[in-house]
Order: structure tokens, then C-alpha cells, then sequence
């Protein structure tokens, strides 16, 4: 770890932000200091150019600060600065969209800042860290979704027709932009329910939007 560490918490909990002054100094051998702190995204800019950090720690609920997330305020007032975000457990979106906006790590909020002495020692070693839950969830959402079945058996003509009942075409209408007779429109849905393994056209437009196939 380099000495000197700034550290920079963007934070709108008072005695979150006491506890984390206390904590850094205390688990980096004082090798680390909060030099400022704010709990309001619209004055990031400044506390920033001010406090010119090495590290920023940021809720990333905070208010928006003239609609920009504060993950992104601090990379555009910081662009060389670490970010790691401040999250709760209880919601992951949170901390998905913070890594999203460009925040180097998670630390998970917790009443009992004691639980953050080893991931925050390692947040200002330069690790990039996440909770395992959060993990498990960027795990998740990385993985490849499988397709529905119903998508395998469909042709682009299939497809194509699908779209145009799911869109509230008529019978007569498909026809017309299809260039075929209305008897060959209904032989062609049938075909498409069968394959859908649906029993109307209603079931089939609901299926291919849960399926996201439209």
C-alpha cells in the first residue's frame, strides 16, 4: 500500500461517514486519511478538485446531482481517482448499476463497520472488491441465457408473422402486406400456433413477448 492515501466518502450517512473516518486511518497503519467528505452529489465537482483524492468512496443512492449518478459525477471530476461504491445488500441493482457507471469495486454497507476492516483494507491495496452475493449475481447475469424453446422451431417468415400478430394485425391486413390470400394467412398461423404449441393467436403474442421474441 502507498502512504498518503486520500480518501474521499461521498456519503449522506453522518455516522456512517464518523465510523469510516475512524476505521481507514485505524486498518491502513495511518497510511490513510479521509481528507473530505459531502453527502450531496451536486457537490462533488468541487470537493473533488479540492481534496484531489486517490480513492472515492460513494453511495451510490444518493440523489443525483443535476441527473447525473455520483459514481459518474466523481470518474468526471476524477478521471484517475478509484471509486468504490458504498451499497446495501438488500439492493443489488444498486451496486450493478455503480460498477456500471464505473466504480472499481463494492464494499457492502454494514451497521457494524468492524465487518469492513478486511475488504476495505483491501479496496485501498487497490483490490477490486465485490461481496460474494453481489458475485453471485454479476455471476448470474453474465452467464448465457438459454434460448426459449419456442424460438428454435421458428423460421424468419415465422418470426415475421408473429410480429405482425403480436402487433394487432388483422387477418385481412396480413395478407395484403404479405401478398398472399387470407386463406393462406390463417394456413400460416395455425402452422405458427402448432409450433408455439399455443392454442390461440392472443397466447401466441403473449408467449413471444415473454420469450423476447418481438
Amino acid at each position: 500500500m502507498q502512504n498518503g492515501i486520500r480518501v474521499v466518502v461521498v456519503d449522506g450517512h453522518a455516522s456512517f461517514v464518523r465510523a469510516l473516518e475512524g476505521l481507514i486511518p485505524e486498518v491502513s497503519g495511518g497510511r490513510a486519511t479521509v481528507v473530505a467528505t459531502t453527502g450531496e452529489a451536486a457537490k462533488v465537482g468541487s470537493v473533488m478538485r479540492a481534496a484531489m483524492p486517490d480513492l472515492v468512496l460513494v453511495d451510490p443512492a444518493l440523489p443525483p446531482g443535476g441527473g447525473r449518478h455520483p459514481v459518474t459525477l466523481v470518474r468526471e471530476s476524477a478521471p484517475q481517482t478509484r471509486i468504490v461504491a458504498l451499497a446495501d445488500e438488500s439492493d443489488p441493482a444498486l451496486a450493478v448499476e455503480a460498477l456500471h457507471a464505473g466504480a472499481a469495486g463494492v464494499l457492502r454497507r454494514s451497521a457494524d463497520v468492524a465487518e469492513l476492516r478486511q475488504p476495505l483494507l483491501a479496496a485501498l491495496e487497490g483490490w477490486a472488491v465485490v461481496p460474494p452475493a453481489l458475485l453471485t449475481t454479476l455471476l448470474d447475469q453474465a452467464r448465457p441465457q438459454q434460448p426459449h424453446p419456442a424460438a428454435s422451431h421458428l423460421d424468419d417468415d415465422d418470426r415475421r408473422l408473429l410480429k405482425l400478430i403480436a402487433g394487432g394485425s388483422s387477418t385481412s391486413d396480413i395478407a395484403g402486406l404479405l401478398h398472399v390470400s387470407e386463406r393462406t394467412v390463417k394456413r400460416l398461423t395455425a402452422s405458427l400456433l402448432r409450433k408455439m404449441k399455443v392454442s390461440s393467436r392472443t397466447e401466441a403474442a403473449a408467449l413471444a413477448g415473454a420469450a423476447g421474441l418481438l
